[in-house]
C-alpha cells in the first residue's frame, strides 16, 4: 500500500529535479548532434575548412619541404647531383626543425599576424581605391591644387597648353 501513495514533497522536487536535467542534457545532446551534422554537411559541400594561421603555417612549410626534396628539385634541375640534394635535403629539413616548435608555442601569434595582414592590405586597398578615383574624377580646369587657371585666358606664352592628363 506503500507504493500507491503519491511521493511526499521532498521527493516529488527530487524527481521534478531529475527531470529537468535529463531534459536539459536531451537539449544539449540534441544540439551537439544537429551542430555536427552542420558541420558534416559544410565539409562535404565546401570541403574541409582552413586551420588556423600557424595549422596553414605549418601546411605550407611541409609542402615546400617536401617539394624541395623531392628527386628532381625544380631549383636545381637535372644538373645537381646527389651531394646537391643531400645539402638541399639537410637544410630543409634543418628549416623545418627550427620553424615548428615555434608555431607549436605560439600558434596565436600567427592568428593574430595574420589578422594584422588583413587590416593591413584592407587600408592599401582602401588608399589604392581613394588615389584612383582622385585620378579618374579629377577635373584638371578647376583643381584648387594647381593653383593656376588651365583655359589659357591670360597665358602670355605664345604656345597652347595641352593638358596631357
Amino acid at each position: 500500500m506503500s507504493e500507491d501513495l503519491p511521493p511526499s514533497g521532498a521527493a516529488r522536487d527530487e524527481a521534478a529535479d531529475d527531470v529537468r536535467v535529463t531534459d536539459a542534457d536531451a537539449w544539449a545532446t540534441a544540439c551537439a548532434e544537429d551542430l555536427q551534422a552542420e558541420k558534416e554537411r559544410r565539409r562535404a559541400t565546401y570541403g574541409t575548412p582552413p586551420g588556423s594561421a600557424a595549422e596553414e603555417l605549418k601546411k605550407l612549410v611541409d609542402a615546400v619541404a617536401e617539394k624541395l626534396s623531392g628527386g628532381q628539385s625544380p631549383l636545381l634541375g637535372a644538373v645537381a647531383g646527389p651531394a646537391a640534394q643531400q645539402v638541399v635535403r639537410q637544410v630543409v629539413q634543418q628549416a623545418k626543425d627550427a620553424v615548428e616548435p615555434v608555431i607549436e608555442r605560439n600558434p596565436d601569434v600567427f592568428d593574430h599576424l595574420a589578422a594584422a595582414g588583413n587590416e593591413l592590405l584592407a587600408a592599401y586597398r582602401s588608399a589604392v581605391q581613394a588615389q584612383e578615383r582622385r585620378w579618374t574624377g579629377r577635373d584638371d580646369r578647376n583643381d584648387p591644387r594647381d593653383g593656376e587657371r588651365r583655359d589659357g585666358g591670360d597665358d602670355a606664352g605664345p604656345g597652347e597648353r595641352i593638358d596631357l592628363d
